[in-house]
């Protein structure tokens, strides 16, 4: 009696670690994203983060095994009351945001960035956006681009839903729904699609789309709009009113950007 009980008691545990370790490889195999975005207001603050990035951060997160770092400016910085620098960074894990700062701060040398002064910031405030990619799109892509690096385009959206259950019929429009499916046969060079867990938008969805120059982006998205399946998709009862807000960036991408 004793050797059978022994006998169930090691199927159970066999059982449970198995299927836990199935679930930690499944929630593994999606990846996590973080979107920092600086804010500033000056190009003399552009110009310090732009260092800080180039000379620090990024080699910092090269170090700890993160080599695939998108750095871009949105196109209409120039004229922006608000110059931003967006930094797209693809993780291993859902724990890596936790210890990304921590880990990164002790590998950067001191900087102008670093000691600034309470009235000399080096930027106006900074964002942080963490997202969680979609089931149909578990990792992020490096885009097949072949033109100058400087005259490509990096679309960011942010789509926004009225409501929780709205917002989760437009996820589900672009994975079951194949709106994802759409942007791959049209060569959208999509970056990455996500859902964000945390910002200042939600509940809302983001995904990143590029392009040789602004005018092979007008190409494809006319491509888009008189395809046949995107029409047939877009006019479907249960996908209509998804979207109550959407944001549009267009930016290029710095010298230094590994994407």
């Amino acid at each position: 009696m004793r050797i059978r009980h022994f006998a169930f008691l090691l199927l159970c545990i066999t059982i449970c670690a198995s299927s836990f370790n199935a679930a930690a490889q499944k929630k593994k195999d999606i990846q996590f994203y973080q979107i920092k975005v600086y804010h500033c207001k000056s190009n003399a603050q552009m110009d310090l983060i732009d260092q800080f990035l180039k000379n620090d951060y990024l080699p910092a997160l090269h170090q700890s095994g993160l080599n695939s770092i998108g750095v871009y400016k949105p196109i209409d910085n120039d004229t922006s009351a608000d110059k931003r620098i967006f930094i797209f960074i693809p993780l291993h894990s859902f724990d890596q945001i936790i210890s990304l700062d921590e880990t990164t701060l002790g590998k950067m040398q001191l900087t102008a960035y670093r000691d600034a002064v309470y009235n000399d910031p080096p930027y106006q405030r900074m964002e942080t956006i963490v997202l969680k990619a979609f089931k149909n799109r578990k990792h992020f892509m490096q885009p097949s681009l072949t033109g100058i690096k400087q005259e490509r385009v990096y679309e960011l959206r942010s789509y926004e839903g009225a409501t929780e259950k709205l917002y989760r019929k437009k996820v589900e429009m672009f994975n079951e729904g194949g709106e994802i499916g759409i942007f791959s046969r049209l060569n959208f060079n999509a970056v990455f699609y996500a859902e964000v867990l945390a910002g200042s938008h939600m509940p809302n969805l983001m995904y990143m789309t590029s392009f040789n120059s602004i005018k092979d982006r007008e190409e494809h998205w006319k491509a888009f709009k008189d395809d046949p399946e995107w029409k047939r998709l877009s006019g479907l009862p249960e996908y209509q009113h998804t979207v109550s807000k959407s944001d549009i960036i267009l930016m290029h991408p710095t010298e230094y950007s590994d994407l």
